[in-house]
């Protein structure tokens, strides 16, 4: 069976607007928090803009969600299998890396499993707040990737399982020429 991916776009504009205005935000105090300008998030709240995984892991981490959490559809909570076909695609724009979200969006299971697939040359960076209410590992299915945590690179090869350290600013590159697939799984602190 195939996957068809959804462009999310306007979901994920409602999603950052109504947690900026669940929590009394302003533009300004938004921007202030996540370190992206005032002008695109208003662009992305007005679905104007295809927003970058690196946007999407600042916005994310001032809010307190997962990057999961803030592409996750609107599937039920209590459903605890997700087939392959159903299991959302969220593709970045600006690198094209495919997010799979594996795991179901199971309220009262803290893991979640998310599937990525990086292109070769490929790489996208998170700050340091996107991990700071959350634990994870990544264990390496494919390919190669090179992770960078603060001032450590970490070069992983397919099979190797890397736990993530205290929270800081990190990126994920593909540096070979085939493309890398790793899995990311996570649970909140």
């Amino acid at each position: 069976m195939s996957t068809i991916e959804v462009d999310p776009t306007a979901a994920i504009a409602s999603r950052i607007r109504a947690g900026r205005e669940a929590r009394g935000w302003s533009l300004a105090e938004f921007a202030e928090r996540s370190g992206v300008s005032k002008a695109m998030i208003s662009k992305i709240e007005r679905d104007e803009t295809s927003p970058t995984a690196a946007l999407l892991g600042r916005l994310s981490g001032a809010l307190g969600l997962t990057l999961s959490e803030l592409l996750a559809g609107a599937e039920s909570h209590s459903r605890r299998l997700i087939r392959t076909h159903e299991q959302p695609l969220w593709t970045d724009p600006a690198t094209g890396y495919v997010r799979r979200q594996v795991s179901p969006a199971v309220s009262d299971t803290p893991l979640e499993l998310t599937r990525v697939e990086l292109p070769p040359g490929a790489g996208v960076a998170y700050p340091a707040a996107s991990y700071a209410f959350i634990r994870q590992m990544i264990w390496v299915l494919d390919g190669r990737l090179t992770f960078i945590e603060g001032e450590v690179a970490h070069r992983l090869e397919a099979g190797d399982c890397l736990a993530l350290g205290p929270p800081q600013d990190c990126s994920f590159r593909n540096e070979g020429d085939a493309p890398c697939a790793y899995l990311v799984a996570l649970v909140r602190r």
